[in-house]
């Protein structure tokens, strides 16, 4: 009997997509966690307070909404970006013929935003700590909610091969809509990173459910998974995490640091404030990146 011939006519092994349910949970968990370290660092202590507050006073004086009113238009990318997800979510579940996909994507971006505003209105405050600043809370951010949940709902609707992609190009749209927000001084840095893990959170949970309910087009291709995946993931890794190390660096010497001519005078806390927010987003686009591709179904 010929072995090989009885191996090729077996039926390929199938992983299903979302195989390991724990690693969103996780992972939801963390983000979740994130946001209240977050809070608990710049809103709840006075050393966290005094650098958001900085940033947004340097913010203030780096880019005036006077000398720069070009800056406003940035204040629409929030509802440009619902606008783009909900056309985006609706042509996918007509070309998919499944209603779940506009359902799950939506409930995300809904529930995201709706987590936003009970954090924000209803359950955190803004103790005095003895640093002079607007004594109500502002964090998580509406505006970059909104915007980086509409970008996560298109990357949830869209193909494991198209992921990677999406993850990278709608990360540096809800980055931008995020430091919009902090230069146009609606909001501080840790507001713009709490929104970011805010719908990390959601989004995780939303795509366990939409790869669950819909796993035949959760699933690779035959040809295998895409080599775009290493590029567009370790392109938003290496971004991220180089920020996220300039971030700290800028903290550290603003908080510590003295006698480099360069660096005294400078608006230290505003550049680290805007690393910070880019540092965040780009490293939470690659861990998504990574997951959705790593959880996807294999043929």
């Amino acid at each position: 009997m010929d072995t090989r011939n009885l191996l090729n006519r077996r039926a390929p092994a199938k992983r299903r997509a979302g195989h390991n349910p724990a690693l969103f949970l996780f992972a939801a968990l963390l983000a979740a966690a994130g946001t209240a370290v977050t809070y608990l660092g710049f809103v709840r202590t006075t050393t966290g307070q005094l650098a958001d507050e900085s940033a947004w006073r340097e913010a203030e004086a780096v880019a005036p909404s006077t000398r720069y009113p070009a800056l406003e238009i940035l204040d629409f990318l929030p509802l440009l970006s619902a606008f783009i997800a909900l056309i985006v979510i609706a042509a996918v579940s007509i070309f998919r013929r499944r209603f779940s996909v506009a359902v799950i994507a939506i409930a995300t971006m809904a529930g995201a935003n709706l987590a936003t505003q009970v954090l924000k209105n209803l359950l955190l405050d803004r103790p005095y700590r003895g640093v002079i600043t607007l004594d109500f809370n502002s964090l998580p951010s509406g505006h970059t909610t909104m915007a980086a949940s509409a970008m996560a709902a298109v990357f949830l609707v869209s193909a494991p091969r198209w992921r990677p992609a999406v993850a990278a190009l709608g990360g540096t749209y809800a980055v931008l809509a995020g430091a919009a927000t902090f230069f146009n001084l609606w909001h501080r840095p840790a507001d713009v990173v709490a929104a970011f893990l805010v719908v990390s959170t959601c989004t995780l949970v939303g795509g366990l459910a939409m790869m669950r309910t819909n796993p035949e087009w959760n699933t690779w291709p035959a040809g295998g998974r895409s080599g775009g995946m290493t590029f567009w993931t370790g392109l938003s890794a290496a971004v991220g995490g180089l920020a996220l190390a300039v971030s700290l660096a800028l903290y550290a010497y603003a908080r510590w640091g003295s006698g480099i001519a360069l660096l005294d005078d400078k608006p230290l806390y505003f550049a680290g404030g805007l690393a910070l927010v880019v540092g965040t987003g780009y490293v939470l686009a690659a861990l998504g990146s990574w997951l959705f591709s790593q959880q996807a179904g294999d043929r």
